[in-house]
């Protein structure tokens, strides 16, 4: 339960101040009178390293001394538009993502760890119909279960920003290639822009521990991410999230994109999209993706802490995810529909010395279970050899199976291959003059992260040509 304690006296000016605050903008609060309550004397005390100073108000678990209006607005998400209140955690990319666009355009916002406070995470599944989607926003008495920024902006009317500037070259995403063709564009002093669908660093913030990329024995997905993000911005670099494109055409020498957020326009483009998780395609799939299928550990690992989940999948990242979760999980079943796993020897020979970890080769994923309430129940599996078929049971499962180029905004300009990755040449080059690739979403791609640097700053010598 969002809780507000508030500790004063009923002589105190600056508590009847707090106290008219809180009910003009109808937030339930509890008031404890410290002239009556000897135990609350001692609290404030304690609080306040031996002072006795009211009001203070404690927010879920957390004090603060005498907040004037302006903070009381900053912490409980107070604003003309209503008040705003998300539900999230720090792991997750789109919450990040609504929490930078709420800051940039200085709304005011409630933030609630969900994985702090159980009554938080019930909410959230109360609202979504039992699903566990991050970021639910309450904006006013409305809940919006991971807005885009395009429904924030609407919602609280966020005024239209100019976007008159004609940027060298706008590069769509904001993974490792994306970030690095910035970086190396910014140094040849040209002026870039970053449009970042989701969450800076693409696939590679979703990744716990990245032990291949050269000069780091091992670092977290975020934390190279975020040092590759601010490199870009010290040369020069502007990122937005929360920027969908959905289409590029070229007018002259100039590229206009449209996109969810508005008009940009550039002298040049470099595409590094990226890819998305691809499913299944079974039985009861759709129904439970968030409510039991996910295809990121990092995001969702965490609401299966002490529990059972089933990783399907038998390359790197299965095995990699699988023994993240191992690391929190009281079990973990990986099923591989191949008779041996695809992944690196690295990631196999680890797999026998994990003692929670459970493999099952050469079986055919046949569908999803749930149970008599319609929950997650576990995986129909069949063996590929004899034909028989079993049910594994879990709390959870994630699927890792492979990737799906993001290129369906681009398709009617760029050339595609028959699975939709964007065929080029030289630097990066397109078929469009002007139009670069680097990343997951280029055929013949590595889809490593030192790979997709390097492809970034192939790309950014071909805008360096371009220009030539």
């Amino acid at each position: 339960m969002n809780t507000i304690d508030l500790y004063g006296a009923d002589w105190c000016p600056d508590c009847q101040r707090a106290k008219a605050y809180l009910k003009e903008n109808n937030i339930d609060f509890n008031f404890v009178d410290v002239d009556l309550d000897k135990e609350a004397t001692a609290k404030v005390e304690d609080i306040n390293k031996g002072k006795r100073i009211i009001p203070t108000i404690i927010i879920n678990e957390k004090p603060y001394t005498n907040p004037d209006n302006s903070i009381l607005a900053s912490v409980l998400g107070i604003n003309e538009q209503g008040r705003v209140i998300l539900y999230g955690a720090d792991w997750c990319p789109d919450c990040q993502r609504a929490k930078g666009y709420l800051q940039d355009n200085h709304i005011n916002f409630q933030y609630i760890e969900v994985d702090k406070y159980t009554w938080a995470a019930d909410k959230v599944e109360e609202i979504n119909n039992g699903k566990r989607i991050i970021p639910t926003l309450f904006i006013g008495d409305k809940s919006y279960t991971n807005p885009d920024n395009s429904i924030l902006k609407e919602v609280l009317n966020i005024g239209e920003e100019s976007k008159k500037k004609v940027y060298d070259s706008i590069i769509v995403g904001a993974g490792a290639a994306g970030l690095t063709a910035s970086i190396y564009i910014q140094r040849d002093r040209f002026s870039s822009l970053i449009l970042e669908k989701k969450n800076i660093g693409g696939n590679a913030f979703l990744t716990q521990k990245i032990e291949n990329y050269p000069g780091f024995t091992e670092i977290s997905g975020p934390k190279l991410m975020q040092r590759m993000a601010e490199q870009a911005k010290v040369y020069g670099a502007t990122i937005e999230t929360g920027v969908e494109v959905k289409s590029i055409s070229k007018d002259g020498n100039l590229f206009n994109i449209d996109s969810n957020m508005g008009k940009y326009q550039s002298r040049s483009v470099v595409l590094a999209l990226g890819s998305t998780y691809r499913k299944l395609g079974i039985p009861n799939e759709e129904d439970l993706i968030g409510a039991g299928i996910h295809f990121c550990a990092t995001c969702d690992g965490a609401f299966y802490r002490d529990k059972e989940v089933i990783v399907i999948g038998g390359g790197n990242s299965a095995l990699e995810e699988g023994i993240f979760l191992a690391g929190f999980c009281k079990k973990v079943t990986i099923v591989n529909r191949g008779a041996a796993f695809s992944a690196s020897e690295t990631y196999i020979e680890k797999l026998p010395s994990i003692k929670n970890i459970e493999t099952h080769l050469n079986k055919e994923s046949l569908a999803f279970i749930k149970d008599e309430n319609g929950n997650f129940k576990g995986l129909e599996v069949k063996d590929k050899t004899t034909g028989e078929t079993e049910e594994l049971t879990a709390d959870g499962a994630f699927i890792f199976i492979g990737l799906i180029p993001n290129t369906t905004s681009v398709k009617d300009i760029i050339e595609l291959n028959e699975s939709g990755f964007i065929t080029t040449t030289g630097l990066g080059e397109t078929n469009v003059s002007g139009v670069f690739a680097a990343g997951d979403c280029r055929e013949g791609a590595i889809a490593q992260v030192a790979a997709a640097t390097g492809e970034g700053v192939l790309a950014s010598y071909g805008v360096r040509n371009h220009f030539k």
